[in-house]
């Protein structure tokens, strides 16, 4: 049976983190100063198995949720991934199954092995397409030529229309926001632009940083004239505006300038099996721990169901108001 919250917002979302190691080091989320070497991730018994998530997504399921979203860190170093795709597909209600990636590992084999396990849609991060500009944001070198493989390997395994996001930084690839659009243009590709984010506590995050997604609608407008798109539903985060010549449509992610709390209906899973409500959250509730005591699905559902119909937060919405305390990383809960 479906569950709301204080503020009426279902749950119909979650977002699994399936690892808090990545291979790339972002300096607005994962920056080599704080990520270096000597930093202690989870060890691998603490990690949900499979089988613990599967077990957690039916529950999920069963309270409302019909869409799942694998994250990280970078989902894609967890081994055998695939086999979690695959059991997670096979969920009764679960009809939207997506990824997101770096791209960095997703080659034609693995992108095709993926979308045979049941993978529905995929989205690849890509900040730049100036190689100089995309190596000093993701700080490992890795060539933007290898990710725009990567989206097309998605594109030939099926994994249709591929989605992009570019997380823009004033100051450092705010001037690649029309290449990119460009590029992508015809494609058949969306590229959605994503306002740079106070997740966490680790990017020195500062609202003169933000380009307000208005101020790139109208970059791109101005270039090529564009008209809004009718959301599928109304929890969809990305606003969608099409090309009017119809070569393709771009997304808004606006959660400082413009939050949409008011529909958010998301839960997220960290790799160790907290709860979150919200991805600014401050506390997490330990799943975990009840599967590994033995509760009966029964007693896991009731958990959550008590969690969410207790939720209240709207952090984007609140935020100028709000005390600066700490935040849980985006590395442990994804995007």
């Amino acid at each position: 049976m479906d569950v709301s919250d204080q503020l009426g917002r279902p749950l119909h979302d979650l977002r699994i983190s399936v690892t808090d190691r990545c291979n790339f080091r972002c300096v607005y989320c994962m920056p080599k100063e704080v990520f270096g070497p000597s930093f202690a991730f989870l060890p691998r018994a603490e990690l949900l198995t499979f089988e613990e998530i599967t077990r957690l997504a039916r529950i999920f399921a069963g309270l409302g949720v019909h869409k799942l979203r694998i994250t990280g860190g970078e989902p894609l170093v967890r081994k055998n991934v695939e086999s979690l795709v695959e059991s997670l597909a096979a969920i009764p209600g679960i009809d939207d199954l997506a990824m997101t990636t770096n791209g960095a590992l997703l080659t034609a084999a693995r992108a095709e092995a993926l979308k045979d396990a049941g993978l529905r849609r995929i989205t690849i991060s890509l900040d730049s397409l100036d190689n100089q500009v995309f190596q000093s944001i993701n700080d490992v070198g890795f060539p933007v030529e290898k990710v725009l493989q990567a989206v097309e390997n998605a594109a030939q395994a099926g994994l249709n229309p591929v989605k992009i996001n570019m997380v823009v930084k004033r100051g450092v690839n705010d001037q690649d926001i029309l290449p990119m659009a460009e590029y992508f243009r015809g494609t058949g590709h969306i590229l959605r632009f994503i306002e740079y984010m106070d997740v966490g506590t680790a990017n020195g995050w500062r609202l003169d940083d933000v380009v307000p997604a208005a101020d790139i609608l109208a970059r791109v407008g101005a270039q090529w004239p564009l008209e809004p798109v009718t959301p599928d539903r109304p929890g969809d985060v990305a606003r969608r505006f099409r090309y009017r010549d119809g070569e393709g449509e771009i997304g808004m992610i606006s959660s400082v300038s413009q939050p949409f709390c008011q529909y958010c209906s998301r839960a997220r899973l960290s790799p160790e099996g907290q709860l979150y409500l919200c991805l600014f959250g401050q506390t997490g509730y330990d799943l975990r721990r009840l599967l590994r005591e033995g509760a009966t699905d029964q007693k896991i559902e009731d958990a959550v169901r008590s969690v969410w119909s207790g939720r209240r937060v709207r952090y984007s919405e609140e935020r100028s108001q709000a005390t600066p305390r700490p935040k849980v990383e985006m590395f442990r809960i994804g995007g």
